[in-house]
């Protein structure tokens, strides 16, 4: 899509509908705005963590998986990379 956009009073400048709906932009997303010696990029800024959230629930659901199956894995997980970088407690002493 290429349009024109103007610049409003306080600097506000209104996106097309057509983009809003596009990309699902809502009233109060924030964006990042890049300057690129003269080139403006807009960016859409996701939140990561309730994001990320979601895809971990997706993915515990689509294995079947309970939230303590998910957190007891993560535990061994935890002890096997200690154990591999910083040795057994054993080696340690």
């Amino acid at each position: 899509m290429n349009t024109n956009v103007q610049v409003r009073k306080r600097g506000v400048v209104t996106l097309p509908i057509g983009l809003r709906e596009k990309y699902d932009i809502q009233e109060g997303d924030t964006f990042q705005l890049l300057d690129l010696d003269g080139l403006f990029v807009l960016t859409p800024l996701t939140p990561m963590v309730p994001e990320l959230a979601r895809e971990i629930e997706r993915a515990r659901m689509e294995a079947g998986l309970t939230t303590e199956d998910l957190l007891s894995s993560l535990r061994e997980q935890r002890e096997r990379y200690y154990h591999e970088n910083y040795g057994t407690d054993d080696e340690l002493s």
